[in-house]
C-alpha cells in the first residue's frame, strides 16, 4: 500500500487553496491510501460525498440550534474530505478523465445550490441579521424571499460557468484537470496585481475553507449575505463579458 505521505505528494495540485493543501488533502490522502487497491471507484466517492452533503444540509435545516449547526458543518467537512479524495484517487490510479472531472464539477455546483437553500431556510427558522443590518426574527418571510433570490443567483452563476467553459467558446477540449490548473495564470506583475482581489473572492466563496468559523461564531447569517454578494458579483462580471462579446454589432 502506498503511504499517505506518498499519496499526497503524487496527487497534490498546483495553486491549491491553503485549506485544501494543509488540511483536507493530507486527511484525504489517508483515505486514498486505504482505498488504492480496493474496487471503489473515484465516481463512487463523488456520489458518496454528495450523499453525505445531503445529510449536512438536512442538519442545517432540521437542527437549528448552535450544536446542530456545528454538527452540520462537521458533516459538510466530511463530505468535502471525500470530494478531495475522489480526484486524488483518480490521479493516483492514473484514471482521471474529462467525464469524471465534469461529474465532479456537476456535484460540486449542485452542493453549492443546496447550501444556499439550506442556509436560507435555517435562518428563516432561527432569525438573524438581515440585509439591512437589522435583526430579523424567526419566521420572517424576508428570509424565505432572500433564500429564493440566493438560489436563483447561485444556479445562474453555475449556468454561466458551464456556458463560458464550453469548448465551442474556449476553443479547448474539456480538461481532465480543474479549471485553474488547465488555465495557468500569468506570472507578470500586472496580472498578479489584478488577480489578487479575484483570489480573495474565490477564497471567500470557497465555503469549506471557513464556513465552520462562521457557524462557530454564530454568524451564519453574515455568511449567507456574503455568499449572495459574491455570487452576484461573479454573475454580473460574467454577464458583462458576455454582453461585450456577443453584443457587438
Amino acid at each position: 500500500m502506498t503511504s499517505p505521505a506518498a499519496v499526497y505528494r503524487a496527487t497534490r495540485k498546483r495553486n491549491d487553496l491553503a485549506w485544501n493543501a494543509y488540511v483536507m488533502r493530507p486527511l484525504a490522502a489517508v483515505v486514498v491510501a486505504a482505498l488504492e487497491r480496493s474496487p471503489v471507484t473515484p465516481n463512487q466517492l463523488t456520489l458518496l460525498n454528495l450523499a453525505i452533503f445531503l445529510v449536512a444540509a438536512a442538519l442545517f435545516v432540521g437542527a437549528p440550534s448552535q450544536a446542530g449547526g456545528l454538527a452540520a458543518v462537521a458533516v459538510l467537512e466530511l463530505s468535502y474530505l471525500f470530494d478531495c479524495a475522489d480526484g486524488m484517487l483518480a490521479r493516483l490510479r492514473k484514471t482521471a478523465s474529462p467525464t469524471g472531472h465534469l461529474f465532479d464539477f456537476f456535484t460540486d455546483e449542485a452542493k453549492a445550490t443546496l447550501l444556499a437553500a439550506a442556509m436560507g431556510v435555517r435562518l428563516y427558522r432561527t432569525g438573524g441579521l438581515g440585509v439591512d443590518l437589522a435583526a430579523w426574527p424567526a419566521g420572517d418571510a424576508r428570509f424565505l424571499l432572500a433564500c429564493v433570490v440566493e438560489v436563483v443567483v447561485v444556479a445562474s452563476a453555475i449556468s454561466l460557468t458551464n456556458f463560458v467553459r464550453r469548448p465551442e467558446l474556449t476553443g479547448k477540449e474539456t480538461p481532465t484537470e480543474a479549471h485553474y490548473e488547465a488555465n495557468a495564470p500569468s506570472t507578470a506583475l500586472g496580472a498578479r496585481l489584478v488577480r489578487a482581489p479575484m483570489a480573495l473572492l474565490q477564497l471567500l466563496n470557497h465555503y469549506p475553507s471557513h464556513l465552520w468559523l462562521w457557524v462557530a461564531l454564530g454568524r451564519l447569517d453574515a455568511y449567507f449575505w456574503l455568499y449572495l454578494a459574491l455570487n452576484s458579483l461573479y454573475l454580473a462580471r460574467g454577464w458583462l463579458g458576455l454582453v461585450l462579446r456577443f453584443g457587438r454589432s
